[in-house]
């Protein structure tokens, strides 16, 4: 199978491209995977690490045909607020939340999401629901998402292909709440006493209750 091994960003390249790769954002982060263009070309795209493929990129296949990159427009929300300022602390709340968002000049983006729209509305923002290409910042150590997710599965993704045939992924509320998980000292602040005395230990690797005298 053919394979394409670099990405040629947007402004670096010319030429026609042979066919067009059509990505949502999730499936535009990738280093090793079988592709499906509009057009039906199927290649093998192996990169030697993780990379976000942008919009107005091109893939090099070693043919020397390119294979244009072209975002998916997602349903998302633009952001605008009151003064640079107001938009600076918007942006925190964001960040805070791990949310991706995408900076552009005077407003942000971000992925639909109704309880995320309520709160930016009570910080004074102007909320509007669009539709469009969805490129968020990379984040401060170049994993191109700002929580970190890592979408190369490993060498199993060579069976699957991605593209217009692609399975759909709903990315929806749940995707933007993360769950953590506390462990519990003796004495860890939560109203809850975890201590146990002799008498009443629990021994839990097995799934069962052992009384110790």
């Amino acid at each position: 199978m053919i394979t394409a091994t670099r990405i040629l960003p947007a402004g670096t390249w010319s030429g026609t491209p042979s066919d067009t790769l059509a990505l949502e954002r999730d499936d535009r982060h990738r280093r090793r995977l079988v592709m499906r263009c509009v057009d039906k070309t199927v290649f093998l795209l192996d990169l030697k690490e993780a990379a976000v493929m942008k919009d107005g990129d091109a893939l090099e296949l070693e043919d020397g045909r390119l294979i244009l990159v072209q975002a998916v427009p997602e349903r998302l929300l633009e952001i605008t607020a009151a003064s640079p300022a107001d938009l600076i602390r918007i942006a925190w709340h964001l960040g805070n939340r791990h949310l991706p968002a995408q900076f552009l000049g005077d407003r942000l983006r971000i992925r639909y999401d109704h309880v995320i729209e309520d709160m930016l509305k009570g910080l004074g923002a102007t909320v509007t629901p669009t539709l469009a290409a969805f490129d968020p910042e990379g984040g401060a150590y170049g994993h191109g998402e700002t929580h970190g997710h890592d979408h190369d599965h490993g060498e199993h993704e060579y069976a699957h292909e991605h593209g217009p045939e692609r399975h759909h992924h709903e990315h929806g509320e749940a995707g933007v709440h993360h769950h953590h998980e506390h462990a519990h000292g003796d004495d860890c602040g939560c109203g809850h006493d975890h201590s146990h005395d002799d008498a009443h230990r629990h021994d839990h690797a097995h799934g069962h209750s052992h009384k110790h005298e």
